[in-house]
């Protein structure tokens, strides 16, 4: 099997409304998409969230990869992701470049598991037929208020989650408190509530004099309460507290995973796969954290991400958005995106790749 083309381009899907988190608002969603073709008509799919720079991934990919990866053989992942790495890495050690590796590892993964004729979940080893999944939101808009937050909420618990999780950090302290109080209402005692807050907190004082206000009502984890960056301080939040802290939706590869951990930054870890450059990678971290019986809760991109969670013995959650929400859109171009059963689980795919197969007319629409 031979790699024949390589394609990337941008896509926009724009909000009907826009949507806040601590410290941006967003409009729209770009995503870069990588196709992977074979001289025997097999095609593999990759894909990454921008954050208005898809782009320049897509542009990565296709002056900087496609040169790497092309006449190979799309089944040697490990030998390719070394290369697409190693080729690169005075440029591309994190961030936008290996957001481009990633799209294309995830496009050679897909292309493996349809040449093997199985399930991507399958191929990796079948830990699982269904994956747990939480319902994540809680996003600011104008004029939402109290009764809107908690409409929300009780849209999730009417879907059969008992996990749900919703933004906080971008209002003063004891205004946060108070919307964490009326989640926690919502959902009652005995079900499970995280937090987001995108990395809002300067410092740790800070931070812990946030998180702290929290502790009442019982969160199992806070995500990103200070920048990914400032692994120090993280650690000293996560030891202050008597919940942990969750991060890694912005973290590269497995080496920058292992620092995070053995300074003590998080207890629960967040790989995205369209992230922290692929499959390949994404599993390395898993496997590390497993070690260590630390559990892996991905960051978005559910379609594929349970796929994934369903071939490892460690896993947590997958994040699942609801589309009339309208806070992340990528189902709108996928052709038959998975959505949880009645019970908060997603079904895994039983079909020969990753499953996440795009609808070219929804692409042809949304192409920059």
């Amino acid at each position: 099997m031979e790699i024949t083309a390589v394609e990337s381009f941008p896509i926009e899907i724009p909000l009907a409304e826009p949507v806040s988190f601590s410290n941006r608002t967003i409009r729209y969603r770009d995503h870069a998409i990588t196709r992977v073709r074979t001289e025997s008509g097999l095609e593999g799919v990759g894909y990454s969230l921008g954050y208005e720079g898809a782009e320049l991934i897509a542009d990565a990919v296709e002056s900087m990869l496609a040169p790497t990866v092309t006449g190979e053989d799309p089944r040697d992942t490990t030998r390719l992701w070394h290369e697409m790495y190693e080729g690169n890495v005075q440029i591309g050690r994190t961030g936008l470049f290996l957001r481009a590796i990633s799209t294309v590892d995830i496009a050679l993964w897909d292309l493996k598991a349809k040449a093997a004729d199985q399930p991507l979940h399958k191929l990796l080893g079948g830990y699982a037929e269904a994956v747990p999944a939480y319902a994540s939101g809680g996003y600011y808009r104008e004029e939402k208020g109290h009764d809107g937050l908690r409409s929300e909420i009780e849209r999730y618990l009417e879907a059969g989650h008992d996990v749900v999780k919703m933004k906080v950090g971008r209002r003063p302290v004891h205004e946060e408190v108070d919307r964490v109080a009326a989640v926690r209402e919502t959902i009652g005692p005995d079900r499970t509530l995280l937090l987001d807050a995108n990395g809002v907190w300067s410092s740790a004082p800070e931070a812990i004099r946030a998180c702290r206000a929290f502790e009442p009502y019982d969160p199992y984890f806070i995500e990103e309460p200070v920048l990914i960056d400032r692994v120090e301080t993280m650690s000293q939040v996560n030891e202050a507290l008597e919940y942990p802290v969750a991060t890694g939706e912005l973290e590269g590869t497995r080496h920058n995973f292992a620092s995070l951990y053995d300074a003590g930054a998080a207890s629960v870890l967040q790989p995205d796969a369209t992230v922290c450059g692929g499959i390949t990678e994404w599993l390395r971290i898993a496997d590390h954290a497993a070690a260590y019986d630390v559990p892996i809760a991905p960051h978005y991109n559910w379609n594929l991400h349970a796929s994934l969670l369903g071939a490892i013995e460690n896993g947590l959650w997958v994040e699942y958005f609801y589309r009339d929400m309208d806070v992340k859109v990528f189902d709108d171009v996928v052709t038959d995106p998975l959505s949880p059963n009645g019970e908060g689980r997603i079904e895994l795919p039983d079909t020969p790749g990753h499953g996440v197969e795009l609808d070219g007319n929804a692409l042809r629409e949304f192409r920059v």
